[in-house]
């Protein structure tokens, strides 16, 4: 038990739930996202909102970054389960609460949550002390990436079945991974089942950056510097996609940020929205047959 509570989420993890969670709290209705899942698991006290990266105006257009992101993949899987897919693979799960406030959708889904063994079952513990426990859809899928584990092989021991499509998604990610790793990602999933869809964010060259959310931007690469986990990869929009081409996916789509704006911010009067050409999207799908 004490070796799982030692485990805690990262704290780029960690950040992620509690910015969904200021969401809520600190933006006005209709919301994008309403989730305090994370805020729940993590238990911080009250102090968390005087903490510096909780502001609330200074973090305004990164929270609703997250909250667009993590809605227009919601969506994404809500529209797949429609069509009859049973798979959802979440690479480097964090603190992802899809499965606790959407049971609904869920349950239809054998959902597979790839992550580090110690956040996992520390995440795990929480869940149970929480009441939300572990259904049998619900598969967490411990990978020791340090140890050279490759997910896909963990992912198939853990009931995945490689001839069914799957609806696979990777946030926050691509930036911590080389150029090298993050081809390797996208080739792993291009050669599942036709009818899967990889949703992947990646991180613009910072100097892209609309200039209010530069400093913030450069202000996160360094604190990732400094504690071991650097920005490694930037990309463009035409970089993403070729890889994606090459990789061997048949159909590929840049979500801008302006697409997101469109769609979850659009005749809101208070100027929330995601900032441009900081943390987009890639949308790939393999051919179907």
């Amino acid at each position: 038990m004490n070796e799982k509570r030692d485990a805690a989420p990262d704290s780029t993890a960690a950040r992620v739930a509690l910015w969904r969670a200021l969401h809520v709290e600190a933006d006005p209705p209709p919301h994008v996202l309403e989730d305090a899942i994370g805020l729940k698991l993590l238990a911080p006290g009250n102090e968390w909102r005087d903490r510096g990266d909780m502001d609330p105006q200074f973090t305004r257009p990164f929270r609703a970054s997250i909250v667009a992101r993590a809605r227009f993949i919601e969506d994404l899987v809500v529209e797949q389960a429609g069509r009859g897919l049973s798979q959802y693979v979440i690479l480097g799960a964090g603190l992802d609460s899809f499965a606790q406030r959407r049971p609904e959708i869920a349950s239809r889904l054998k959902v597979f949550e790839i992550d580090p063994p110690g956040p996992q079952a520390w995440k795990r513990q929480r869940l149970i002390e929480l009441g939300f426990g572990m259904p049998d859809w619900l598969r967490f899928v411990p990978v020791d990436f340090e140890a050279g584990r490759n997910w896909r092989d963990e992912l198939m021991a853990a009931g995945f079945d490689a001839s069914k499509p799957a609806v696979l998604v990777s946030t926050g990610v691509s930036m911590y991974l080389t150029r090298d790793a993050n081809m390797a990602t996208l080739r792993e999933v291009a050669a599942l089942a036709p009818g899967s869809t990889l949703a992947m964010t990646f991180l613009l060259p910072l100097q892209l950056a609309d200039p209010e959310v530069r400093p913030g931007l450069e202000m996160a690469e360094k604190g990732a510097r400094a504690s071991g986990t650097p920005f490694i990869s930037f990309f463009t929009p035409p970089e993403m996609l070729a890889l994606a081409y090459e990789a061997g996916f048949g159909e590929a789509q840049h979500v801008s940020a302006a697409d997101l704006t469109q769609r979850y911010f659009a005749g809101r009067t208070d100027g929330l929205r995601p900032p441009n050409n900081a943390e987009e999207l890639l949308v790939a799908s393999t051919s179907a047959q």
